[in-house]
């Protein structure tokens, strides 16, 4: 059960309500799953596209990609990942790319431990 968005930034909305690309739903649903994850998780526009934040950037999204939603987790070379969502072998960032909504639903549970982890590790 996702819990209500309190968290949620109207210039996101806006954002979103005026993004023309096929993956607006499953960008949306992931949205709304990452805000529901922890009160403390902020959004807000950052280079064009929406980005989570707590304690720093968590990660944004890419707002180009059409045939998948593309999370750019922006230290994500620092986060504790054993569930292999995070893709990449650069120094700092990683992303996540899901490719439809059964994709994100396999993926759910590895996204929160990820999520988890960052807001653990800024504690």
């Amino acid at each position: 059960m996702v819990a209500a968005m309190d968290n949620r930034n109207p210039d996101v909305d806006a954002w979103l309500d005026n993004y023309e690309n096929p993956q607006r739903n499953l960008v949306a649903d992931i949205r709304a799953f990452i805000l529901s994850l922890d009160p403390g998780i902020s959004e807000a526009i950052k280079w064009q596209a929406p980005t989570f934040m707590y304690r720093g950037n968590i990660a944004s999204f890419f707002p180009k990609a059409r045939k998948n939603v593309t999370l750019m987790f922006h230290q994500g070379a620092s986060i504790e990942d054993s569930t292999g969502l995070l893709e990449g072998d650069g120094e700092v960032s990683r992303v996540a790319r899901f490719l439809d909504a059964q994709d994100f639903e396999a993926k759910k549970a590895a996204l929160e431990a990820v999520i988890r982890n960052w807001i653990t590790s800024k504690a």
